[in-house]
């Protein structure tokens, strides 16, 4: 699996595109922004979820 980042006006332009939001549960009850749709599963709990995610599809994780 190869990782890369892109800027949010390219993940803009993704159509098939699935978001992770990766922010801790603090940070995201804190938040102003949350992205509609995006999956939240905390960074530390990834590699646990891995099978919770779609396969065959790009996955976009973000945090702040």
């Amino acid at each position: 699996m190869d990782d890369l980042r892109i800027d949010p006006d390219e993940a803009q332009q993704l159509k098939d595109a699935v978001f992770v939001d990766a922010r801790n549960p603090q940070a995201w009850g804190a938040a102003t922004t949350k992205l509609p749709g995006a999956i939240r599963i905390p960074a530390n709990a990834l590699a646990s979820h891995l099978t919770d995610l779609p396969e065959g599809k790009l996955l976009i994780t973000y945090c702040t």
